[in-house]
């Protein structure tokens, strides 16, 4: 790992630290082992969403997965339908929500890649599809629950006292270290992201590359927004829509300029612990919904004219 790639991470984690500090002065209890669980807890959530995201951005080409929040409230309205809150549904749901982010990843794919649409238009069309079949398929009435099984797996310790969301999402970040740091997919993700003309001339297969990446981003959605169906216990309407623009500055925190080519998930894992710490302080302070909206997309404005778009991060 390059010290350029390194250096946020380290800032990000040095803040987690801070922020955790400062609750804890705050608010006595805010760094409390069970509150560093469900803060821990939600930060999978995201942290599971980013991941397909950070592989889109990873591919550059202003890659960026905007239909993340709808795939995943489709998902979860699929799988609480589905499983009804019977343990005999689960595995059916698992492969029902696992397909439906599949499919619409490849959708998101096959436009950027064969029908040459940009990236941001794409996917800000296809949440406006995914947004438009939640209604159809919910008729204003929200249907669906979770398994008891699911909701032990997302909530309630399983081994060494952690929950199971826990334990998947650490697997989750080894799998990506070993897909982007020793495998051929790896490299070809990086090397698009960073020239693609040149990697096309080298012989890689540019547009399935790319395609995979927004396949594996509606998978990880879809996951995700399994995950929260556990952890809510039913779905909601717009359950993922949250997840869109924290996953996007989770990414770029962990140290992966939206230019693409560099960085890795590491990065991502503690930039969505920071933003969940975060949103955790600024709920103790009692600050709205509408105010951690702001601070997020001020947060993403800050990165974008620093570092996410500049040449330096490029490789």
């Amino acid at each position: 790992m390059s010290m350029a790639t390194f250096r946020p991470i380290l800032i990000a984690g040095g803040l987690v630290v801070a922020l955790m500090i400062a609750g804890e002065l705050v608010s006595p209890g805010f760094a409390s082992p069970e509150q560093i669980l469900r803060l821990s807890i939600v930060a999978a959530l995201l942290g599971i969403v980013a991941a397909g995201q950070n592989l889109v951005i990873l591919g550059g080409r202003e890659g960026i997965d905007l239909s993340v929040g709808g795939v995943i409230s489709l998902s979860a309205l699929v799988a609480g339908n589905v499983m009804n809150g019977l343990d005999a549904g689960l595995l059916p749901a698992i492969l029902a929500c696992v397909a439906v982010g599949a499919i619409f990843g490849l959708l998101n794919g096959l436009g950027v890649t064969l029908l040459r649409i940009p990236p941001l238009v794409m996917t800000l069309g296809m949440l406006g599809v995914l947004q438009g079949l939640l209604v159809v398929a919910r008729n204003g009435i929200p249907s669906g629950r979770a398994a008891p099984m699911l909701s032990d797996f997302v909530s309630q310790p399983q081994w060494l006292g952690l929950p199971g969301i826990l334990w998947l999402w650490a697997l989750i970040g080894l799998a990506m270290a070993g897909l982007l740091g020793r495998t051929v997919f790896g490299q070809r993700i990086f090397a698009i992201g960073a020239n693609e003309p040149a990697a096309r001339l080298a012989g890689v297969p540019t547009r399935l590359t790319r395609t995979m990446l927004y396949v594996l981003s509606g998978v990880f959605s879809a996951i995700a927004g399994l995950c929260i169906l556990g952890y809510s216990g039913s779905s909601f309407a717009n359950v993922g829509g949250q997840y869109m623009l924290s996953s996007i500055i989770a990414v770029v925190l962990g140290g992966t300029p939206l230019s693409g080519g560099r960085g890795g998930y590491t990065g991502t894992m503690i930039g969505a612990l920071l933003l969940v710490v975060l949103q955790g302080l600024l709920t103790t302070l009692s600050i709205e919904e509408s105010g951690r909206q702001i601070i997020f997309g001020s947060a993403l404005i800050v990165l974008l004219l620093f570092y996410g778009r500049s040449s330096g991060m490029r490789v």
